[in-house]
């Protein structure tokens, strides 16, 4: 059977297909196992953080009315009646004209509400200070419940546990989390013209690239890679390859065999699937055109361009953001997160209007202005015009090129 394109969609209405398959299942992992995974439901807060309102420098703890307009040439005078410790809750309280010693992380006495910095004082004979500078209500205070508030969410379901966050955690005794599971990927290679990388190629032959280069980078995004290997143009070997990934999986990716052509057999081996479908056969971005999007069941499977640049640019811009939509994060879509830099396009650069272009680019450092973003122009099939790029310019569906010295934002990868 020849199955030629379906009608090409939009990156935006096949990112609304990725968006439709579930996350996978929670698991709960100790919380030195939590990096960079994403939490299945809410944190809730079992008790106050800070506990207590605590001093964030050394200094002393005072009623901020006591200090009112203090300053080097008009110091207040208080007595200090205390010495608090940071490992014990004070059982003093202020009166008027009182202050206490107090150490980064101590717990504030009754009646104080500001803490003045040990700098602006001066400590007299007979338990007296001098105050040289007066002190709002709050100042160089962490009040009680200000991180964290008992009953009260401190993180929420879909945010990514970085150090931040784990810090977070640690800090209200959590040493559990409850996550979702990372997911498991398959890669099969499609092509009688493929050998492996410890192979000497003949004319006509080429080394699995893809394999190897999609699943560093699904690693990197936190999937659990299983590679299986070449597998040869023939429908039979490929839907029963493709029935083990599937059956081990909970995405697939299918690298070559997703353009026209009688040796392309990619869309055949995912209809022989049981509860299978076709939800996309092409879509309008330059390299990646003829990419695949089916399911078998609740599973995805992606068929990636065999060549080398399109299945990068492809695994960057759509396979992904799957992956993490598949862990929970929130934002697996959300453009905001690339990491982006300001540029200058050195020259024009023509586009199809109705496709969007990710243009590669290398950059050129200049001192005291953005870099200028010279295009890397070449075949999807060089191996150059990956290496060689700093990033990528995205062209908009809409335009038809841009021209030099046009100020760009280049996604760098």
């Amino acid at each position: 059977m020849s199955h030629g394109f379906f009608q090409i969609i939009s990156r935006a209405e096949f990112e609304e297909l990725l968006r439709s398959f579930p996350a996978l299942a929670p698991e709960t992992v100790s919380l030195a196992e939590a990096s960079g995974r994403v939490l299945a439901r809410d944190l809730i807060a079992p008790h106050d953080w800070p506990l207590t309102s605590r001093s964030c420098m050394d200094g002393f703890a005072v009623d901020a009315r006591d200090v009112f307009g203090a300053g080097e040439s008009n110091p207040v005078y208080l007595e200090c009646v205390g010495t608090l410790r940071v490992d014990e809750q004070p059982d003093l309280a202020l009166n008027p004209g009182e202050c206490a010693r107090i150490a980064t992380g101590g717990s504030l006495p009754q009646n104080a509400d500001a803490v003045v910095m040990v700098e602006h004082t001066v400590e007299m004979d007979g338990g007296t200070v001098e105050i040289q500078k007066s002190a709002a209500p709050g100042l160089n205070v962490m009040h009680q419940g200000e991180d964290a508030q008992t009953g009260q969410p401190i993180l929420k379901a879909g945010v990514s546990m970085n150090f931040k966050e784990i810090g977070l955690a640690a800090a209200l005794g959590f040493d559990e989390l409850e996550v979702v599971k990372k997911p498991r990927m398959g890669i099969l290679s499609t092509g009688d013209e493929l050998i492996p990388v410890n192979e000497t190629p003949r004319p006509g032959q080429v080394r699995d690239v893809n394999s190897h280069t999609l699943s560093v980078t699904a690693e990197a995004a936190g999937a659990i890679v299983t590679r299986y290997g070449i597998i040869r143009d023939n429908l039979k070997s490929l839907t029963t390859a493709l029935a083990n990934a599937m059956a081990e999986n909970d995405l697939v990716l299918l690298s070559g065999g997703s353009s026209i052509g009688v040796r392309d057999l990619t869309v055949q081996a995912i209809e022989a699937q049981p509860d299978s479908a076709i939800l996309a056969h092409g879509v309008a971005v330059s390299p990646g055109k003829p990419t695949i999007l089916g399911t078998v069941g609740q599973t995805p499977i992606m068929g990636l361009p065999g060549q080398v640049a399109s299945a990068q640019v492809v695994m960057l811009v759509l396979a992904l953001p799957l992956i993490r939509h598949l862990q929970g994060d929130a934002r697996a879509f959300d453009k905001s997160q690339r990491p982006r830099r300001q540029a200058v396009l050195a020259r024009n650069v023509a586009s199809k209007q109705g496709r969007e272009d990710y243009v590669r680019v290398r950059l050129e450092e200049r001192p005291g202005q953005p870099p200028l973003a010279h295009p890397v122009l070449g075949k999807s099939g060089l191996l150059r015009t990956m290496v060689n790029a700093d990033g990528l310019a995205i062209i908009p569906a809409e335009s038809e090129g841009l021209y030099a010295d046009a100020a760009i934002e280049i996604w760098i990868v």
